[in-house]
Parts: C-alpha cells; structure tokens; sequence
C-alpha cells in the first residue's frame, strides 16, 4: 500500500510540473501570438495597394505580356509550403502537410510533375522522409521574420515560374482567423490572374506601364509569399496557445483524479492501521 502511495505521489509531482510548463509556454504563446497577428494585419494594405496599382496598369495598357500575367498549358506545377521549425503546436503542421499530399495524390504521378519549395524544419524533415525533392528550404525563421529572411526563396520561386520550369505556383500555408481557428489553405499564387479586370486609374509611369509591370509584378508575388508566412506565425502561435491550454487544463483533470486516488489510498491504509490495532488490543483482552 506504501508503495502504491509513493508511486501515486510521484506522478502527482510529475503531472505538476508538466502543468506549469504548459502553463508557461501558453503565455509565452499568447504573447508572441500579439505581436504575430499584429504583424500579419499590417502587411494586408501595402500588398492591396499595390495590387490596385498593378489591376490598374493591366486594365489601362492593351496588350500587355507578362509571363506572370499568363495562363499557359500546366506541364509541371510548383508549391511553396509554409510550415513551421518547431512542435508542440496541435495540428498546425501535420494539417497543412496533410492538404499539400492530398493535393499532390490528386494531381500528379510522379514527382517530376512538381516542385516543393519549403519554408520550416518541420515540411523539410516531412519531404525528405518522404524522398519528395526540395528545390530550396527556409528554416531557422524568426518569431517576427522580416522580409529579407525570406526574400530568397520567394524570389526563387516566382523567378522559376517567369523563366518556364512550371507553369503554376501554388501557395500552401495556415491562413489565420483567430487563436483558435487556422485554415489549411492551397492558393494559386501565379499566374497573376485577379490582378486584371480592375478599373484604371490616372497614373503617369516612368519609363513605361510595361516597365514598371517588369519591376512590380515580381515584388508583388514575393510580398504575397511574406504575407502568407506572416500569417503562418500568427496561425503557429494561435495553434500552440491552444494546445498548450489543453494539455494543462488535461494535467490538471489528471492530477485531480491522482489525488483522489492517492486520499483513498490514504483512507485506506490509515483504516487498515486502526483494524489492525484494534484487533491487536482485543488479542490481548
């Protein structure tokens, strides 16, 4: 009975430390989540003004030619997967990598039909087990990642779309709504299609609309990748705020039923030491 008690008081001691670890990467979480969708809500205007700017030259400029602007026959496909460096975070991974390979399955038989570019340790270690080739990876990102931490593998990205190695790019990433909500979200970034059809405004461009859609329609893809990864952080943050919530709230539901099982047992032993005593004092009567 001791012994069973002891055991109990151990994984009472354990389940408490857990719990304030969980407790503590939840706050931890909640604070960076803050800053993160602080982050993901400021860079929306800069990317839709700019996609204004460019709707605007498209629809005002007749025959305009831009690779990015267009559709071509879809030999090989590219994906850029989000993802992050890091656990701990419920199914903020495992259910982005799950869309991507549904997508994949569906679309294509053999793995020169795409490309994978990866942003995260977590896709990456995901791909190779896989024997799935990465044409270029990110990892290491910071809590609050700049542009310039990224910029490479963007610019890697569409620049392989411009120059023909696939005819359509998709982004695949955790679109945020709130701590407890992140969408799994597949998203044909290029070609640039929704750019077109929008009203023309009165802008004067220098040397010309066509070159300025040279310069613009690149950065603009790239900014949409960075607003995607800023949205990856928040949803990340979101994700392990949540589960780390959860994983306290069952360390505590489990240190409760230990203790309950431990007073018992302490009931327990305290009525066999008094029936024992009793029984010796009646022995002796």
């Amino acid at each position: 009975m001791a012994k069973g008690m002891r055991e109990i008081k151990r994984s009472i001691k354990s389940k408490q430390n857990t719990k304030q670890i969980t407790k503590a990467m939840e706050m931890v979480a909640a604070s960076k989540l803050r800053r993160a969708q602080e982050a993901a809500e400021s860079s929306r205007p800069y990317s839709e003004k700019m996609k204004e700017v460019i709707a605007s030259i498209a629809a005002g400029t007749k025959g305009v030619k831009h690779p990015m602007l267009q559709t071509r026959p879809i030999k090989k496909t590219g994906y850029l997967v989000i993802t992050s460096d890091r656990g701990l975070a419920g199914g903020y991974n495992a259910n982005v990598l799950r869309k991507v390979m549904n997508v994949i399955r569906e679309k294509h038989t053999s793995t020169n039909d795409y490309a994978v570019f990866v942003i995260g340790r977590k896709g990456r270690d995901f791909f190779a087990k896989r024997n799935i080739p990465i044409v270029e990876e990110v990892t290491g990102l910071a809590d609050s990642p700049t542009f310039a931490d990224i910029k490479q593998v963007a610019a890697s990205a569409v620049a392989n779309f411009e120059q023909g190695t696939y005819d359509e790019l998709y982004l695949v990433y955790n679109e945020f709504k709130n701590a407890i909500t992140q969408i799994p979200t597949v998203k044909r970034l290029l070609p640039l299609e929704e750019v077109t059809g929008a009203s023309v405004s009165n802008y004067e461009y220098e040397p010309s609309p066509e070159g300025v859609l040279e310069v613009l329609l690149p950065k603009y893809a790239e900014t949409l990748i960075y607003s995607a990864v800023l949205d990856g952080k928040a949803s990340e943050f979101g994700a392990r705020m949540t589960a780390m919530n959860s994983a306290t709230k069952n360390a505590t539901k489990m240190i409760s039923t230990l203790t309950l099982q431990y007073n018992r047992a302490r009931q327990a032993s305290i009525t066999q030491e008094i029936s024992e005593i009793v029984a010796g004092a009646n022995a002796q009567s």
